[in-house]
């Protein structure tokens, strides 16, 4: 995720700019993230992965697509692994939370803002909801690249000869693409999201009645 920074620091951290975005409607995505790095060595290493996302008025969750022979119950009670639990990130009055859920051991987990670096997670809420802030997107310029989502424009900039390029929606107030990179090829990452044609009915985080609460300090040795 190195090779987005340039593009987060404008984000910030600052999660009650939230609050000054224009609304947002319900949404469910389906996202892929593609990254290319070619080392000083010469080797080339590629990853890709997929997330469930799901966003209403308050609430983001995501869900890693893992292969079936994945073990929530091990990771979840054991191991405490970010990557493998559903992230629910809420903003309640003003104030970001975050929490992991192991949905197969019924557990929650609060995440405390200073253990937010541990669980790779950036502390923007904005980042969370639009996948990059709307003021971020608003200072990129409109590109000449044509889009062939109705209602979305492509916005692109470069500086000292790395690549910005964002496909925003704004009828779903989202980015549907985010590429960054270097010209020289040694860098790249696409992340791509696509709006799930039938959304989900019922929000996972309603069905958290009887799960246990822990906390992050649980896990630490």
């Amino acid at each position: 995720m190195k090779i987005l920074q340039s593009l987060l620091l404008y984000a910030g951290l600052a999660c009650a700019a939230a609050h000054a975005a224009p609304a947002a409607p319900d949404l469910d995505l389906g996202i892929s993230y593609y990254t290319k790095v070619v080392t000083d060595e010469g080797v080339t290493r590629e990853t890709r992965y997929e997330e469930r996302w799901q966003r209403r008025a308050g609430h983001v969750w995501v869900e890693r697509v893992l292969p079936e022979r994945a073990s929530h119950h091990e990771d979840g009670h054991k191991h405490f692994n970010p990557v493998k639990l559903a992230r629910h990130v809420m903003m309640e009055n003003g104030k970001l939370k975050l929490e992991y859920v192991d949905l197969h051991g019924r557990e929650r987990v609060a995440i405390p803002p200073a253990e937010y670096e541990n669980v790779a997670f950036d502390g923007s809420w904005d980042r969370s909801f639009y996948l990059v802030s709307p003021k971020v997107v608003a200072q990129i310029p409109l590109s000449t690249r044509s889009s062939t989502v109705p209602g979305a424009r492509w916005r692109e900039r470069e500086r000292n000869g790395r690549f910005e390029r964002v496909l925003w929606d704004d009828s779903r107030q989202v980015a549907l693409v985010i590429e960054t990179g270097d010209r020289s090829g040694q860098e790249y990452q696409r992340i791509e999201a696509q709006p799930v044609s039938k959304a989900s009915p019922a929000s996972p985080w309603t069905r958290l009645v009887g799960f246990s609460q822990k906390e992050y300090a649980d896990f630490l040795d």
